[in-house]
């Protein structure tokens, strides 16, 4: 709660709320934009560059290597600097980084652009979650929150989509990175936007607290409750389950069910799809009835058998799909299924998971908890992969041993496994003495 002035300044309005969500969600779209750019040109690396697989793939690592340096004082730094300030310059990182990466084809400089977009990206995430705790705690949390994702991973998929709508770009391997470029300059202009907003707001509206001003003190700047380390734990099983499942999935459906590769690209992109569209309405109802500890307990429950079932379940009969700007596929039946529940999944638990850290932590620390617990993500995001990969490998998977794949499915269902230990241990804290009101809704908070 607020103390001293800040109790008498009433709280922003809705136009105030929702506008500074636009700005920080369009930010957040170029940012994900950005980092998604190289998928579709990873080929075009390799025939007109000669880029290997190795070299590929580190452009990828890297990134994570780079936010997990980043990530343990980043916390601290838009703590102290305060969020309008953080959300401009690691904005402005990601352009810096953006234009680096499409300048040239040298290897160690595409390195750097990707490792320095590590530096700015990941923060940005930070820092535009914060903003959004502090604009919305109490009124409609989980709802901004899953707008802002929804927005974000439109980013994601406008990537993918960019292949139809600016199709002649692709002949070259370097114009497309110039588009996300500008599409980071939008990102930038945004971020100014909200800084704009955010300063005229101040000493009008109640934005909680401001930071304080204490000297560095790591044991004491990341000691939170264990009800925020059970998130946190759910918080890494479930992206390094999840985002290394995607990454892999279009070569893992052609491998081991035999699909085209656009067959395969549109039923992956059923994953994103479904939660654009969900995840805000999932948001919104956690606000009104509660129990989010419960929540995330029943996405991690769902996500529990999904992997097996893509190993062993018979594919079934195939449906007929359609998406605007891909055209139409036939896609196995129980393959289809899998991903769109994946996606519902991916919906529910980041727009339960997320805000509820608001709940949990003060607002001067929320800065430094979501970057521990992007920390960790990253951790966890930058190994999985790693050890699926050995997996697949040692078990010679591919196209005439598709059993190969099961050691590396059931992996991603271990992982799942803890993710529903850790909510129902959150579920067993919240409703003791320690509780942090994760499990009320919107009318017994407004009661007190």
């Amino acid at each position: 709660m607020t103390t001293g002035p800040h109790t008498a300044l009433p709280r922003p309005t809705p136009t105030q709320r929702w506008l500074a969500l636009v700005f920080v969600s369009l930010a957040m779209f170029g940012n994900y934009y950005v980092y998604d750019a190289l998928g579709p040109i990873i080929d075009l690396l390799r025939e007109q560059e000669g880029f290997s697989y190795v070299q590929t793939g580190w452009l990828y690592n890297i990134y994570s290597l780079a936010a997990v340096l980043v990530l343990l004082f980043g916390g601290y730094v838009i703590d102290r600097w305060g969020t309008k300030l953080a959300i401009v310059v690691f904005s402005t990182i990601c352009l810096i980084a953006a234009a680096v990466t499409a300048s040239t084809a040298q290897f160690e400089v595409m390195l750097a652009g990707r490792f320095l977009l590590g530096l700015g990206a990941e923060p940005l995430i930070v820092a535009a979650t914060a903003v959004l705790a502090k604009w919305f705690k109490g009124r409609e949390l989980s709802f901004a929150f899953g707008i802002n994702l929804s927005i974000a991973r439109l980013g994601s998929a406008s990537t993918d989509w960019s292949t139809s709508f600016a199709a002649p770009l692709y002949e070259n391997w370097q114009d497309p990175l110039w588009l996300a470029t500008g599409v980071a300059a939008v990102g930038v202009t945004a971020a100014m936007l909200y800084w704009v907003s955010e300063k005229r707001a101040e000493g009008r509206v109640d934005l909680g607290a401001p930071p304080e001003t204490d000297k560095l003190d790591l044991k004491q700047m990341y000691a939170f409750s264990q009800s925020f380390w059970y998130i946190v734990g759910l918080c890494v099983v479930f992206y390094a389950t999840v985002f290394p499942f995607r990454a892999f999935a279009i070569d893992y459906f052609q491998q081991a069910h035999g699909l085209d590769r656009s067959t395969a690209g549109m039923l992956s992109s059923f994953l994103p799809l479904a939660a654009i569209i969900v995840t805000p309405l999932f948001g919104l109802w956690v606000d009104r009835v509660g129990h989010r500890s419960v929540f995330m307990a029943v996405g991690s429950l769902v996500m529990l058998p999904l992997f097996l079932a893509v190993t062993y379940l018979p594919p079934g009969p195939e449906v007929g799909v359609w998406l605007p700007f891909v055209g139409r596929a036939q896609v196995p039946v129980t393959l289809l299924l899998v991903m769109l529940l994946l996606g519902g999944v991916f919906s529910l638990i980041p727009a339960v998971m997320w805000p509820s850290v608001a709940y949990i932590v003060r607002e001067n620390r929320l800065g430094a908890a979501y970057s521990m617990m992007t920390l960790c993500q990253q951790i966890g995001v930058f190994l999985v992969p790693l050890a699926v990969t050995s997996m697949n490998q040692f078990n010679a998977a591919g196209p005439e041993n598709t059993g190969g794949y099961a050691s590396g499915m059931w992996f991603y269902t271990t992982l799942a496994a803890l993710g529903l230990f850790f909510s129902w241990r959150l579920w067993q804290v919240e409703r003791g003495p320690n509780g942090h009101g994760l499990e009320r809704g919107a009318k017994e908070m407004a009661a007190g």
